[in-house]
């Protein structure tokens, strides 16, 4: 709720210093008949409706899960930010073709010193507020907020050139305005899609850091009992909520209440450091049989014969099934997956031919 609180905080301060530069700027530029300045003014508009539409998915995405939605309704700030981009695209386009206007029948603009003092406040103005919500958004990871923070630093950098070629049509006049105008609207036509880039990949699922999937795993590890965590997956069901599964290994001579202790210390630790809901399954570890030490490295020896490989893990022998099992992570850019997983099974059913070879292929999910 704090976060929430928060975002709908700084997004409407957002609102009330765009539309104030709005007004500003839309004033100067039809006083001063500058092209570059309407559209600088167009785009604080944009952020301005951009803050809007961040209050309103913040709004809907902090709705209480439910049977439809059982994860909650996070991604509606996913969606917001897409909507956001879009509409700063539109803006960008629709600038590119005033100013490209604006070239082939050039106005020459009237700039005065008192034009140029409230654009270079303005400037000053985006600038500092710019980095205000940047750093805001990144203390609590709203993605949305990041974005605009980030939009509006390099608002006024391109405010900033506008002011620049103020001073040359006052000193030298030179009409640089068409120009301006159109490398402009490029900039905003590239930020846009960057961010509608960014976020549709959020919504599709992207790698989660290694440092936090490190952290993880090392936590995890410090625990009494676990010899190793693999398969860590992490799903994102919005900003702060995450769900994911692992798998950690530990003695075969554990009983199941030593499981469950240690399962529940885990998925409560990590809750509580990392706000992650994690679900623990269990790999076993041959404790004490010198047979399955054998069959473990010669399976090492094989494996070093194919990079495609990354990871070995969850291995087991059932001595009285005469059964081999375990997990096989390969590169996400090997070729004829099935063909390697054969290949291993027949070296290793060469070795030991009483034994069956039961394996899995993971993909490479986390670090």
């Amino acid at each position: 709720m704090d976060r929430d609180k928060t975002i709908i905080k700084t997004s409407v301060k957002g609102i009330i210093v765009n539309i104030v530069l709005v007004a500003f700027k839309a004033v100067i530029g039809l006083i001063v008949n500058s092209i570059a300045i309407i559209l600088d003014a167009v785009n604080n508009l944009s952020d301005a409706l951009s803050a809007i539409i961040t209050i309103i998915g913040t709004k809907l995405a902090a709705k209480k899960p439910d049977k439809k939605h059982p994860y909650g309704h996070g991604r509606i700030e996913y969606i917001a930010s897409v909507i956001i981009a879009i509409i700063i695209l539109i803006a960008g386009i629709t600038a590119l073709k005033e100013s490209v206007e604006k070239i082939i029948n050039p106005e020459k603009a009237n700039y005065s010193i008192v034009s140029l003092i409230i654009i270079a406040v303005a400037v000053i103005v985006k600038f500092v507020f710019g980095r205000y919500v940047k750093n805001i958004g990144k203390q609590i990871n709203s993605q949305s907020l990041i974005a605009s923070g980030a939009d509006a630093v390099f608002d006024s950098v391109l405010s900033f050139s506008t002011l620049v070629a103020g001073i040359i049509s006052i000193v030298w006049h030179i009409s640089l305005e068409g120009i301006l105008g159109a490398i402009i609207a490029i900039f905003i036509i590239k930020s846009s899609i960057e961010m509608l880039r960014e976020t549709l990949n959020e919504i599709i699922g992207t790698r989660v850091d290694s440092e936090i999937t490190n952290k993880i795993k090392e936590r995890i590890n410090s625990f009494d009992k676990v010899e190793g965590s693999y398969d860590l997956i992490l799903n994102n069901y919005g900003p702060n909520r995450i769900i994911g599964s692992i798998h950690i290994q530990v003695p075969d001579d554990l009983t199941a209440r030593q499981i469950h202790s240690i399962t529940n210390k885990i998925s409560s630790t990590i809750y509580m450091e990392f706000g992650i809901i994690l679900t623990i399954g269990i790999y076993a570890s041959n404790t004490s049989d010198e047979e399955s030490e054998n069959i473990k490295i010669k399976l090492e020896e094989i494996i070093k014969g194919h990079p495609e490989i990354l990871q070995m893990h969850g291995f087991y022998v059932d001595i009285d099934r005469k059964l081999v099992s375990f997990d096989l992570i390969m590169n996400f850019d090997s070729e004829n997956i099935n063909e390697i997983k054969d290949k291993i099974i027949n070296e290793m059913t060469l070795e030991y031919p009483e034994f069956e070879f039961n394996v899995n292929l993971d993909a490479d999910f986390s670090d």
